[in-house]
């Protein structure tokens, strides 16, 4: 799916290990063309806006069997498991989070 700038959203399921023992523990949403992104936020219990968090773990060859791109029905799926019955975002909500994001300077939700 494009928006009418052509950014697509990319779905990446996150697991604690490079194992993925124990099933997925995350998940983030990204446009890369714009550089914003969301994700699960365990502790606010909340999908939170923090596009620096999500490039860094996605970046870090550390990281490279922990994360696997998925199709957004998966994602679905995986958003209720980690987050305990949240459902994701629809993608006109997800836009909407960038937007909110953006605009607050790019700081992430669970900071004030």
């Amino acid at each position: 799916m494009t928006n009418q700038m052509g950014h697509r959203l990319t779905y990446y399921v996150i697991y604690r290990n490079d194992e993925r023992a124990g099933g997925p523990a995350g998940l983030f949403v990204m446009d890369v063309g714009a550089g914003n992104a969301i994700l699960w936020d365990h502790r606010s219990g909340h999908w939170a806006f923090d596009p620096t968090l999500v490039v860094r773990f996605v970046d870090d060859y550390r990281n490279v069997d922990r994360f696997e791109t998925v199709d957004r029905a998966t994602a679905e799926r995986v958003a209720e498991t980690v987050s305990g019955g949240t459902a994701l975002p629809d993608e006109d909500g997800i836009r909407a989070m960038f937007a909110l994001g953006a605009s607050a300077g790019g700081t992430p939700s669970g900071q004030q």
